[in-house]
């Protein structure tokens, strides 16, 4: 299965990036491409769709699946996630169809549940039309405390429930391409 992961976020050291980053090493029976947003320009209703967007929903169209790293801003999905999803479900509808599951990260303890809520919303919308899995949801809280220096997840019981998590993600896909 070729998966496309995005990385909602624009920081340089972004919690999501790095998850992302364990997922694609963890589950090497898929070919898991990491693609960043931060060199998107904010979307502006009536301009030319830039290239660099373009090219991110050739390879959303090029996916099986589609994985979104959303961190949480102000109860939310960060504004450069956002407007990428402006331009993508505007002048281009790449998302049409396509498959989607959501992970993130916080800070706090929370973990990333309202901005996984309201991706989803965003994702309902019409622009989209797109599967999304529903089932268990991976949020990660405390993130500053849950990578080692070299990147991976420290505890064992986070990474089992990862695991679990993606065979339910794995699960779903077969049955909505039946």
């Amino acid at each position: 299965m070729k998966i496309l992961a995005i990385v909602g976020s624009n920081a340089e050291n972004s919690y999501n990036r790095k998850l992302l980053l364990v997922i694609k090493k963890r589950f090497t029976k898929h070919a898991i491409e990491v693609a960043e947003i931060k060199d998107l320009p904010l979307y502006k209703e009536g301009q030319d769709t830039p290239q660099v967007v373009s090219d991110l929903a050739k390879k959303i169209e090029s996916a099986d699946l589609v994985l979104i790293g959303s961190p949480e801003q102000q109860h939310s999905v960060t504004s450069a996630l956002k407007s990428a999803l402006e331009w993508l479900s505007s002048n281009l509808h790449p998302f049409k169809g396509k498959p989607v599951f959501i992970v993130g990260t916080s800070p706090l303890a929370q973990g990333s549940g309202r901005s996984q809520t309201r991706l989803k919303n965003i994702l309902a919308a019409p622009g989209f039309s797109c599967p999304v899995f529903n089932g268990d949801e991976f949020m990660l809280g405390l993130a500053s405390q849950a990578f080692d220096e070299d990147g991976s997840i420290k505890d064992e019981r986070t990474l089992e429930f990862l695991d679990h998590f993606f065979g339910e993600v794995e699960e779903w896909y077969e049955q909505i391409t039946k």
